[in-house]
């Protein structure tokens, strides 16, 4: 709460940097994940506009605080409170010619003064639900605010079918801007020599950003179900080094974390453990299966970054409703969904001794991407058009 508070009191004095004279486009996220849907739109327009200034704000912590340092805009700041004078102060300094709103945000001051203002506004990678006030008969108010779009890309019909319930035709299904993200990685270099060494071409399953309940489904089968040419890597959601500690006791087979590597022999291993952050995405480059956490009890992480390699998927099955492309990948045969350690054990026999299977689940996930891909170009070319 701290951060949220104190961290605002900044933000006018970080936008300051900003001259009357400056071109300004404006992006909002309100937390990391929306950032993800909005830096591929923000990067390539920094490509094609260099002369223009980028202000990208965020309204909680948990987007600012890890990317107050994002090198393709030129201020990060948070979003101050939407009072109205905030709002008019806020708008006022940075000038933007064209406002860039991630997913949601519906600030009603904000919205009123980008209107007054007449300046260009629209929502990406949008989401509408039946349940939101703009849909209830009691939601005038803000449906209302809606105006001050000029447009809407949104990421599936039922959005675009809200919105034109509501009179608002200014839209289009484009998709989702993450999936232009993810399909990016293939294009830059995933290799780690010290990932190769431990794999040693060997069959190799990556748990990523497990918790605890994961981990005692991985521990299990590790344990109890795994064969000698069968391989390990481990990345925790949570690196604390007591927990990691005791993950490593809780395993009976030859274990390494990436912190104690140097100087080992990797390949001699069989589970790895990563107790560091920001080489995920790489290490899933070689994985023959990939197991993501969070499924179970807290909410599922991503599942695109291990998709996008053509890999089987395999997740928790209790909290993955909100994520679309979960409820694809499962659809699509391309993912299974698990509930406990037996249906883990269960799972990952099966996968091991099923080449074929393998082979089908990646080619689905794969083509699931790049049937998905393209929804930044569409963007982009509507903001050439607005700019020019």
């Amino acid at each position: 709460m701290n951060l949220f508070i104190e961290g605002r009191k900044d933000s006018f004095s970080k936008l300051n940097t900003i001259s009357k004279d400056d071109k300004v486009v404006w992006f909002h996220a309100a937390s990391l994940g929306e950032f993800e849907q909005g830096r591929p739109i923000i990067e390539n327009f920094k490509l094609l506009y260099p002369n223009y200034k980028i202000v990208l704000t965020f309204f909680s912590p948990s987007g600012y605080e890890i990317k107050k340092e994002y090198k393709h805009a030129d201020v990060v700041c948070y979003l101050p409170f939407d009072t109205k004078r905030n709002m008019q102060n806020f708008i006022e300094t940075v000038h933007p010619e064209l406002a860039v709103i991630i997913k949601y945000e519906f600030w009603p001051n904000l919205l009123s003064e980008l209107q007054k203002l007449n300046i260009h506004t629209v929502l990406v990678s949008g989401i509408f639900r039946e349940k939101q006030s703009f849909f209830k008969w009691y939601g005038g108010f803000m449906r209302k605010k809606l105006n001050a779009f000029n447009y809407f890309f949104v990421q599936n019909e039922t959005s675009k079918k809200l919105l034109n319930s509501i009179n608002l035709k200014n839209t289009s299904v484009c998709g989702d801007t993450r999936f232009d993200r993810v399909y990016d990685i293939l294009k830059q270099n995933n290799t780690l020599n010290f990932i190769s060494e431990f794999k040693n071409n060997n069959y190799t399953i990556v748990a990523g950003s497990s918790w605890a309940e994961d981990e005692e489904c991985i521990v299990n089968y590790i344990n109890n179900g795994s064969s000698k040419d069968e391989k390990f890597i481990i990345a925790p959601h949570n690196i604390n080094s007591q927990d990691i500690i005791a993950l490593k006791k809780s395993i009976n087979k030859k274990t390494v974390l990436f912190s104690e590597k140097e100087e080992k022999n990797l390949s001699e291993y069989q589970v790895f453990i990563i107790d560091t952050i920001g080489i995920l995405t790489k290490i899933y480059s070689y994985a023959d299966v990939a197991y993501i956490g969070g499924g179970l009890k807290t909410n599922l992480h991503n599942t695109l970054e291990p998709a996008v390699f053509g890999i089987p998927l395999v997740f928790g099955n209790k909290k993955y409703k909100k994520f679309q492309e979960a409820v694809d990948l499962l659809s699509l045969k391309g993912a299974i969904g698990i509930h406990n350690k037996n249906d883990f054990y269960t799972t990952f026999t099966t996968l091991k001794s099923n080449n074929t299977l393998r082979t089908k689940m990646g080619v689905i996930n794969k083509e699931y991407i790049e049937n998905n891909i393209g929804a930044t170009k569409l963007i982009i070319d509507y903001i050439n058009n607005t700019l020019h």
